[in-house]
């Protein structure tokens, strides 16, 4: 374990012993903040790969996805490029090549936090500006906003059904050596939707009130100034039961709870929360849909064909990862997309209504 690592560790030992727990949140929210902080996790040679590291093909298309409603609500001026934890800057310059080839330049936002992850965004886009978080966004512009595998990290809160009833799942300290999750004292029936109150124990809701601030946030400004939001993420489209926190490191599944810090914690996505978030403020709701149906929609497999032709030598590997971002062996069912819009925009492409998930 590196020192700020166990500095980590030893903070929230002392808050535990303190408070005699902290929530699931918490926790997850303190290991995420010094796991982003400590550099870049992404590639071969880190924890994990994203869409957007596969292939070039990803962002391209998000940007002709863009650049296609953009076009058909009017061309409207003004309009902010935004991206939530844009990782290593990678989709969105694959998105500004697309759209550079119909005349659209709109500025560039990320929402980032991360300084060794700023410094590669800068690299990879110059000219973009950078926001603490999302209530920093501008206000009085059309927003294109774009959030890759955002969502998934942002901290949930977990509630365990015992035969007291629902609470909150707490982290303590096993014999003051390890950190592990617990029932905690706090009654949270009346957080429970009804349908899963009789669930037997120890089964698990999770919500993530900051995944439901954020959207419904961004919704509101959607719905005063137009424009779009498209999310790519993993998680479910029905509501249901169960623990969907997990770690991992080096692509291998870990211990949530050991070592705070050195894994990447995620949790599945609710699309139907946000879904119902984006409904509340009147925006149109296309999605979700399964990723791989939406990049065939998208044309991803005329721009294998293309780039399989101008570059003969990668034709394998092109095809591979395409595969990969397209197919149920690889992220084509476990990923989906949900797009939110305003009303008096065009119907956005890539959600045919027989594809619609949940």
């Amino acid at each position: 374990m590196s020192p700020n690592n166990a500095n980590l560790a030893a903070r929230l030992a002392k808050q535990i012993e303190a408070s005699g727990s902290i929530s699931v949140a918490d926790f997850m929210q303190a290991a995420n903040q010094a796991y982003y902080a400590k550099g870049d996790p992404l590639g071969v040679n880190g924890d994990f790969i994203t869409a957007p590291e596969i292939s070039q093909m990803f962002g391209e298309l998000i940007g002709l996805w863009l650049t296609d409603i953009w076009m058909r609500a009017g061309r409207p001026e003004g309009c902010k490029y935004v991206e939530l934890g844009p990782g290593r800057g990678t989709l969105a310059a694959d998105a500004m090549r697309s759209m550079q080839q119909f005349d659209f330049a709109p500025e560039f936002f990320f929402v980032e936090t991360s300084e060794a992850l700023r410094e590669m965004q800068a690299q990879a886009v110059a000219d973009a500006t950078f926001l603490e978080n999302v209530d920093d966004i501008p206000y009085d512009a059309p927003l294109l906003i774009v959030a890759n595998e955002f969502f998934d990290a942002l901290p949930v809160r977990q509630l365990v059904s015992t035969h007291s009833g629902w609470r909150e799942r707490v982290v303590v300290r096993d014999r003051g050596t390890k950190f592990m999750a617990t029932p905690g004292m706090n009654a949270m029936d009346e957080i429970v939707p009804a349908e899963f109150r009789n669930a037997p124990s120890p089964s698990i809701y999770e919500t993530c009130p900051a995944a439901s601030s954020i959207m419904y946030e961004l919704a509101g400004r959607i719905a005063a100034n137009g424009g779009a939001m498209l999310i790519a993420d993993y998680g479910y489209t029905l509501p249901g039961i169960g623990s969907t926190l997990q770690a991992v490191r080096a692509h291998e599944y870990a211990d949530p709870f050991e070592n705070p810090g050195m894994h990447d914690l995620t949790a599945h996505v609710n699309f139907v929360e946000l879904a119902n978030l984006a409904r509340m403020r009147d925006l149109r709701v296309s999605g979700p849909v399964e990723q791989g149906s939406w990049l065939k929609a998208l044309g991803i497999d005329a721009r294998t064909q293309a780039l399989s032709a101008s570059r003969p030598e990668q034709a394998d590997e092109l095809t591979a990862a395409r595969d990969r971002l397209v197919e149920a062996t690889g992220m084509g069912s476990l990923f989906k997309i949900l797009a939110i819009s305003n009303a008096k925009w065009p119907d956005p492409e890539g959600f045919a209504v027989n594809q619609s998930l949940g």
